[in-house]
């Protein structure tokens, strides 16, 4: 079964279906720590991931005019903070989630706002310009996480802001050969310039050395933001402290399997092993 989005001239693209995407963001977005988190709030999490890996493949993956669809979408997703039946499957399943746990729109709507300046833009110029459109494509899960578990506070969404941005920085470390295919640069160019690499050694079948070096650089970042936010932790309690140290033990793991990899993402994407994650969801337990 496919969907469409709104009904207007967007409405004759057809989205993957509700199953689909619900089954592809729970294997994404669970860890081994996240699945102790009791049947309600996981299907609260699937759905948030949901609608997070839709809007993402509205941006990259599906056919016709983006923009217009996502602006189309958006128009969806505002009839459930109208008091109204959204037309998508997934929005429809993400209403109970909002009035459930009282979730805020604007999170939701930055998501949407990420994908709009994916079209627009192929590559950052700076590491800041960078972290601003972690801002919109990654941070508003963490908020909207915090909030499913009542834990909410400015103190809570800013250290999530930072294990939410290294996590997205990470995924872009792993998978700078794929986004280079797709024609996307995640790697700012300030930091390109710095250590020597040109865009067309993105495309090569190996990693070089100057390649290597500026990977090195920006694990490097990515661990101390991560490690900057990792006092989330200790701040949660329950299965919301669960939870989080999955989070932050499976970016910790992942930059530990770029590391061991020496820093060749363009040969394969280093991913990390489940016994890898579980140590290190154990580490950031243990040290909150």
């Amino acid at each position: 079964m496919t969907s469409t989005v709104g009904g207007t001239t967007g409405a004759d693209a057809r989205l993957p279906d509700e199953s689909s995407i619900l089954s592809l963001a729970a294997r994404e977005n669970f860890s081994v720590a996240s699945l102790f988190v009791g049947r309600a709030t996981r299907a609260h999490l699937t759905a948030i991931y949901g609608y997070a890996r839709l809007v993402d493949q509205i941006g990259d993956e599906v056919e016709g005019d983006r923009l217009v669809l996502l602006d189309e979408f958006e128009q969806d997703l505002r009839r459930i903070f109208d008091d109204a039946t959204p037309q998508h499957p997934l929005l429809q399943r993400l209403a109970a989630t909002v009035r459930a746990c009282n979730l805020p729109r604007e999170p939701f709507a930055r998501l949407i706002e990420a994908n709009r300046r994916d079209q627009r833009t192929s590559e950052y110029a700076t590491f800041d310009e960078l972290v601003e459109y972690c801002d919109l494509s990654a941070n508003p899960v963490g908020e909207l996480v915090l909030h499913v578990f009542d834990a909410a506070t400015s103190e809570r969404i800013a250290l999530s802001d930072r294990v939410c941005t290294a996590l997205q920085l990470v995924e872009h470390w792993q998978d700078v050969g794929e986004d280079f295919r797709r024609g996307r640069i995640y790697l700012p160019a300030e930091d390109r310039e710095r250590y020597g690499v040109e865009p067309s050694d993105l495309g090569a079948r190996s990693t070089s050395p100057p390649v290597r070096r500026l990977l090195a650089f920006e694990v490097e970042r990515a661990q101390r933001l991560l490690d900057d936010g990792a006092p989330l932790v200790g701040q949660l309690h329950g299965r919301a402290r669960i939870a989080v140290a999955g989070y932050v033990g499976g970016g910790r793991a992942a930059l530990e399997a770029i590391s061991a990899a020496n820093y060749d993402v363009l040969r394969a994407a280093p991913r990390a092993t489940r016994r890898r994650r579980a140590r290190q969801t154990l580490a950031a337990l243990r040290g909150s």
